[in-house]
């Protein structure tokens, strides 16, 4: 074999020696940095998914609550259209005697209890108003069949209390006194 020369020793531990600070070198100036960099790019790609994530989620949420809000505008101004111009006194006692004769109970007669303001903030613009309804003869079917009428088509309406007494010479016809509180607009 050959022998090295003690030259070429020493060239060959300096040449290791370089090899080795090379390796160091490069495993601590650039491949750590850039490692280090990868993490980071890579914890805040997924802190940006998760915020895209939640983003997509809130902009569903948000096309669903306008689509809510048109739904509420248009009950909102239904509700607004069944409160006609005037004095509630002029109109509801009128409409609800022409309910009740479209329902074959004649001589209804309604007349204002009392009125006061909501004490929500939300219900600002609009009036608690209590009537008292009393119809002289009606039977018990065709009363319940109206009273379902009545939820149905006043929407805005509330029955709190309901008397029904029965008539002494005909017990086939009762009389009916019937307390109902209206939410009307203010005008």
């Amino acid at each position: 074999m050959n022998k090295l020369s003690k030259d070429q020793i020493q060239k060959l531990a300096l040449s290791s020696i370089g090899f080795v600070v090379l390796l160091y070198v490069y495993f601590s100036f650039f491949l750590g940095p850039l490692n280090k960099s990868r993490a980071s790019a890579e914890k805040t790609i997924a802190d940006l998914q998760g915020k895209l994530d939640s983003s997509k989620t809130e902009i569903a949420k948000a096309a669903s609550l306008e689509k809510q809000a048109a739904a509420a505008e248009t009950r909102f101004a239904a509700l607004k259209a069944l409160n006609p111009e005037g004095a509630p006194i002029a109109w509801f006692p009128p409409r609800m005697k022409a309910f009740f004769a479209t329902h074959q109970i004649e001589k209804a007669a309604v007349r204002a209890e009392s009125n006061s303001a909501y004490t929500e903030p939300e219900m600002a613009e609009w009036n608690k108003y209590a009537w008292l309804v009393e119809l002289p003869q009606t039977d018990f079917s065709t009363l319940g069949k109206a009273m379902a009428a009545l939820e149905n088509a006043e929407p805005l309406l509330t029955i709190p209390r309901l008397a029904i007494k029965a008539v002494g010479d005909n017990p086939q016809f009762q009389q009916v006194t019937l307390t109902a509180h209206s939410a009307i607009m203010k005008r």
